[in-house]
Order: C-alpha cells, then structure tokens, then sequence
C-alpha cells in the first residue's frame, strides 16, 4: 500500500467545531457537483438475494452516466 499526503482523521467529537464543519460543507459540495442528479431514484426496494440489488444498482447506475453523457454531449 502507498499512502499519499499528510492529511490526518480528527477523530470523532460529540461537538463539531468550525473547522469541521467547513470540511463536512467542502465534501458535501463536491458530492453535489460530482454527481447532480440522483442514481438511485427514491423509493422503497426489496430484493430476494444480493445478486438483484447489485444489478438494480448497476443498472441505475448506466442510466446516470448515459444521461450525463449525453446532456455533456448537447452541451459540447
């Protein structure tokens, strides 16, 4: 294994201070940059063996990426 950088996990507090919630709102607003729309759509899913709920989530998956390819694509 090669570990790269420095950065060190603060461990986990019952109060949050400033700078830990300016690196929780930095995370959060990378998620939402990364990913704008939702792979999953909501709702309740049940499956009978974990072989269906990896493919659900597979094929949820290449429907996002489809359609971002495509809006990049018009976009371009």
């Amino acid at each position: 294994m090669h570990i790269i950088g420095l950065r060190r996990e603060s461990p986990p507090t019952l109060d949050a201070t400033g700078r830990q919630l300016a690196v929780v709102a930095r995370f959060s607003e990378t998620l939402a940059a990364l990913a704008p729309g939702v792979f999953t759509p909501k709702g309740l899913y049940r499956y009978s063996c974990h072989e269906q709920a990896n493919q659900h989530e597979q094929d949820c998956l290449v429907q996002a990426m489809a359609l971002l390819a495509q809006q990049r694509k018009q976009s371009a």
